[in-house]
């Protein structure tokens, strides 16, 4: 495609010669259009397609180098070339300082170097037009991207500085044009302290990129420090010269803190901040070593809250959340700064109490009271006060394990026979608690085919009227008749079924064989009597225990009234709001409900009055204290005058002597249960003093 020249002269002949020149190139002819003045010449401009413009300065509309400014304004992409005579060639060096890109001299225009000259200046200001394109789009890019880019000279002056240098040194790039490298760009190390070597430098002497070393801290304009990571290379020419080096870094702070959050995160637990297992067993390792070295001890201390599991149920997990912290804050508060608290997960921690002396059994027992009064201290959260309790299993390094896993282990072991020895105590490590955990596995396993194999059953102990010896109803107690260990009582395996969960469906089967057994009775014409079932804290804390209770009642047809729970005080008052909600559904049904071993709790007039409770069930061990007739037996007679006041039916538990009868009796007790009357009977023994409709009293 031929070029389109413009030619702005008020002389004919110049432009004809220069239409008839470059009309005639014989590498190409040009597109020649011409106008006489400059009015002209920019309205043709604006209309675009020119190439190149030849003008004379000396035009009818305009004169001198004004004439030339103004054509420029109008389009200063367009290579411009001035016409003029020997005697303007000053006025045409002077265009040539304001943009023009050269000069023809007059009476010279049929020379073969015109057409030369006019395409080189063309082709000239394209490749300007290509390189102004490229640059803006590297600038454009350099500006897109997140990281910061300052480029050099060859002595490290800053020539260069992109948005994201500028916002990251502090620096703006007018600032830093023609500064030092290292007064804008100072890095430091940030384990050491000193100050890195000059990039500048390390690249020139290898000639190659180079990246630079890790915790590199980069000191800003306003004295503040970023971690960056960065590299940096050389700047070749076409040659392959260096002419300088280009810097580029990122901003890592941010990337360095998610790191850091990430592994503080892999160490410790999200509820509590406490250390979690994996921190805790390096802690251990540590302190091993420096045992071992010292010839030093350590002890550690395996806690698990006592009957945690009914608080979360009960009253929801955010408030067990709750708690745990509060528990963490005691725990972190009740040892020292060398010790470590860490939290296993749901309601276990373990502690490690390191550096102990060698007569540590002493100082670890004075850490675990410790712990055992903090912790049973009211637990405010919110606005309610929580009371809990934990037991707590200690084993000492070297003599109970020589690595973390043995010791947290036998710790466990620990623990787990201070729950056996009824809770909120300590106990520390024996070999022969070893044997108590391999038997406590295998129970939990027995448990769990138990129920598949129909190895429960149900022995039925009477409830005697004490003045009549008429039978009243009968406590339902649960056997469990193991295929190799033969009959099994629940002093052995309900702690375990408590703590495994299985106690849920063992209850519900209870409950629904319990009330199946009333109705065959009933079926069989025997006189109907009630039939009492212990409800264990865990079943009563279930959202659905009263749907289960309805639902069962429905499938065996027993009356509601037949129906007596038994649950203890203790679990009723852990949380009362809600536990005379679950009663009062319970009653609404008809359901007769009693609280068992009362005395050994609470024994509280105000939720005796709360709660519609139907029996009170006096515990056992105040029932074995009586020895004789006369004896005062404060407690049994507060009881009792406590029940027939409030109009509550008394049954005195583990009545097993006459003077203890006699006692009762006197004091007008209601009813007794014991095996004075009748040891627990199998259900077809059961029959048989349902038959008679009375207890020989003192039967065994």
């Amino acid at each position: 495609m031929a070029h389109r020249i413009l030619i702005i002269t008020d002389c004919a002949v110049d432009a004809d010669v220069l239409t008839d020149v470059l009309g005639s190139a014989r590498d190409g002819p040009f597109e020649v259009e011409w106008v006489r003045q400059l009015a002209t010449g920019i309205k043709r401009l604006r209309m675009g397609g020119i190439d190149a413009i030849l003008v004379d300065l000396m035009l009818p509309d305009s004169v001198g180098i004004a004439s030339f400014d103004m054509l420029f304004a109008a389009t200063p992409h367009t290579p411009i070339m001035t016409l003029c005579t020997v005697e303007d060639e000053d006025l045409a060096l002077e265009a040539v300082q304001h943009g023009a890109q050269g000069y023809l001299a007059k009476g010279h225009f049929v020379s073969v170097l015109v057409p030369q000259t006019i395409r080189n200046i063309i082709k000239r200001k394209a490749v300007e037009e290509t390189i102004y394109k490229e640059k803006t789009r590297a600038e454009i890019a350099l500006n897109s991207i997140g990281d910061a880019v300052i480029c050099t000279d060859m002595q490290g002056v800053i020539d260069y500085l992109n948005i994201a240098a500028e916002e990251i040194t502090g620096w703006s790039r007018e600032e830093a044009y023609g500064r030092p490298l290292g007064e804008i760009f100072k890095i430091i190390n940030g384990v050491t302290r000193e100050c890195e070597r000059n990039t500048v430098e390390l690249v020139l002497q290898t000639d190659t990129s180079v990246d630079l070393p890790a915790d590199t801290l980069l000191i800003c304009r306003d004295g503040s420090e970023t971690a960056i990571e960065d590299s940096a290379a050389p700047i070749n020419d076409w040659d392959g010269q260096p002419t300088g080096v280009v810097i580029v870094f990122h901003d890592v702070s941010a990337a360095h803190a998610m790191t850091k959050k990430m592994a503080y995160l892999a160490q410790h637990d999200f509820l509590t901040s406490l250390p979690n297992r994996v921190l805790l067993n390096d802690r251990i390792d540590q302190a091993i070593t420096l045992a071992k070295r010292n010839h030093a001890q350590l002890a550690i201390l395996f806690l698990d809250l006592d009957n945690f599991k009914h608080i979360n149920d009960s009253l929801g997990h955010a408030f067990g959340d709750k708690l745990l912290q509060s528990v963490s804050t005691r725990l972190s508060n009740c040892v020292r700064a060398s010790d470590t608290v860490s939290r296993q997960g749901g309601d276990e921690f373990v502690v490690l109490l390191a550096e102990s002396n060698n007569d540590s059994d002493e100082d670890v027992a004075l850490t675990a009271n410790k712990i055992l009064a903090a912790l049973a201290l009211p637990h405010v959260l919110v606005k309610d006060e929580m009371f809990v309790t934990t037991s707590i299993g200690i084993s000492i390094y070297p003599a109970d394990g020589r690595d973390a896993e043995t010791l947290i282990k036998n710790a466990d072991k620990a623990m787990y026979y201070a729950k056996d020895k009824g809770r909120n105590n300590y106990q520390f490590f024996r070999d022969e608690m070893n044997i108590r955990a391999v038997e406590r596995q295998l129970i939990e396993v027995n448990l769990r085919t138990a129920l598949e194999r129909k190895e429960f059953v149900l022995h039925y102990q009477p409830k005697i009227n004490l003045e009549t010896g008429m039978i009243t109803g009968a406590e339902a107690l649960l056997r469990w008749q193991h295929h190799e260990w033969g009959m099994v009582f629940p002093d052995r395996f309900m702690a375990t079924a408590e703590d495994c969960g299985l106690i849920v469906p063992i209850g519900r089967w209870v409950l629904h064989e319990a009330c199946l057994q009333a109705r065959k009775w009933i079926d069989a014409g025997l006189a109907p009597v009630s039939i009492a079932v212990n409800i264990s804290a865990i079943e009563f804390r279930q959202k659905n225990f009263t749907d289960g209770v309805r639902s069962i009642l429905s499938q065996t047809g027993i009356d509601a009234d037949r129906l007596e729970l038994e649950i203890t005080e203790s679990v009723l008052m852990r949380d009362a709001d809600a536990s005379a909600v679950i009663l009062q559904e319970l009653k609404n049904m008809g359901v007769q409900l009693a609280v068992d071993d009362f005395g050994t709790g609470y024994s509280s007039l105000a939720y005796l009055e709360q709660f519609p409770i139907d029996v009170l069930k006096i515990d056992q061990s105040f029932v074995r204290d009586i020895a004789d007739e006369t004896d005062s037996g404060i407690i049994v007679s507060a009881v009792i005058g406590m029940g027939n006041s409030l109009k509550l039916r008394v049954i005195a538990e583990g009545v097993e002597s006459q003077a203890q009868l006699s006692f009762l009796k006197a004091r007008h007790c209601a009813e007794g249960q014991g095996n004075f009357f009748s040891r627990p009977l199998t259900a077809e023994q059961f029959v048989t003093l349902l038959t008679n409709g009375n207890c020989q009293i003192g039967g065994q």
